[in-house]
């Protein structure tokens, strides 16, 4: 199975660091990684390759770099504006590598957004940009796949969580909510479910958006006008899915034990259990692309950058999971077709 590719991030930020500590954590066990990045701010041994000689470097000796031209000298800590359009080349090369298969799968370091959008940036995030550079790729599996991403999960051992709607303010998130696009979400995750993660019957739970699930209406009506609609109708696809469920009790331990995945209607409502369980560990997965893609739940970390005491657990973590999701696509091709 070919390498999967490293995005670079903000140089600034905390990706060189962690990229050179994920390098020497996973150098003798794997899996294989090439970044795509500025070579200069790498503190590992590491040797500049073409896109054709990946699979001729000695892992174990050296991080591979496909290098990308940046046009100004990374600061720690000071994010370069002049920079963002290598910070963006870095992420299409790498899905134009994924493309071309040869790379199993994208990692992306952190970036930081409100510096790329001088550069064209017209993104909210990660998730919806490469959503918006794969959208006419044919599906790469055998898989007839119902509906399409980005839709973001995010994942710690022992809890997965997706989200309907990602980047929006709290106050607009119940006017966003919208019984089709709960659907295409829970549709996505089930699809994923079963070829990413080789569950052949996934079992979701869905979250309520109001406290106690609104109580039949008496608090708030989103969950009898939007959710439980949303929950009928992808149990009438074939779907098991139960809710909507009171988020507060859907993540103490013997809850988790009941289901593979959560689907979550706002952004904090799946990242606070996220975090609290697993700080450190979490991965950032977008579901229903044709490419494999993580990264790392956490940002640039500024204020912290070029100190030396940057944590590469959650960048450990996604490559460790982007590693398992590509041969699960490989697996599952077959008994999914």
């Amino acid at each position: 199975m070919p390498p999967l590719v490293l995005t670079m991030g903000d140089p600034s930020g905390i990706g060189p660091e962690i990229t050179s500590k994920a390098w020497y954590a996973l150098r003798e066990v794997g899996p294989r990684f090439v970044y795509l990045g500025d070579p200069s701010t790498l503190t590992c041994p590491m040797q500049i390759v073409s896109e054709h000689q990946f699979t001729d470097v000695d892992f174990n000796a050296a991080l591979p770099v496909l290098p990308v031209s940046i046009s100004r000298a990374p600061v720690p800590g000071k994010p370069t504006p002049e920079n963002a359009t290598a910070i963006l080349a870095s992420i299409s090369g790498a899905v134009a590598l994924a493309k071309a298969e040869l790379v199993s799968g994208i990692v992306t370091n952190p970036i930081a957004k409100a510096f790329l959008y001088g550069a064209g940036f017209g993104f909210p995030g990660h998730t919806e940009y490469l959503g918006a550079l794969t959208k006419d790729w044919p599906d790469q599996t055998n898989m007839q796949r119902a509906a399409s991403g980005p839709i973001m999960m995010l994942a710690v051992p022992g809890l997965r969580v997706a989200l309907v709607t990602i980047h929006l303010p709290l106050a607009v998130v119940p006017d966003a909510l919208t019984t089709e696009g709960i659907v295409h979400a829970g549709t996505v995750l089930n699809n994923a479910l079963r070829r990413d993660f080789s569950i052949q019957a996934p079992r979701i739970a869905l979250a309520g958006l109001n406290p106690h699930a609104g109580e039949g209406g008496t608090i708030g009506r989103e969950e009898v006008d939007i959710v439980a609609p949303a929950a009928e109708a992808l149990r009438a696809s074939g779907i098991d899915i139960e809710g909507p469920l009171p988020a507060d009790s859907l993540f103490h331990g013997d809850a988790r034990q009941c289901y593979d995945a959560v689907l979550c209607l706002y952004h904090d409502q799946g990242l606070i259990p996220i975090k609290t369980i697993d700080f450190w560990g979490g991965v950032n997965i977008t579901l229903g692309l044709p490419i494999v893609r993580t990264s790392p739940d956490h940002g640039t970390a500024f204020d912290i950058a070029g100190k030396g005491v940057a944590r590469a657990d959650s960048l450990i973590a996604a490559l460790q999971q982007a590693n398992i999701i590509a041969r699960n696509r490989i697996k599952s091709a077959a008994w999914l077709s």
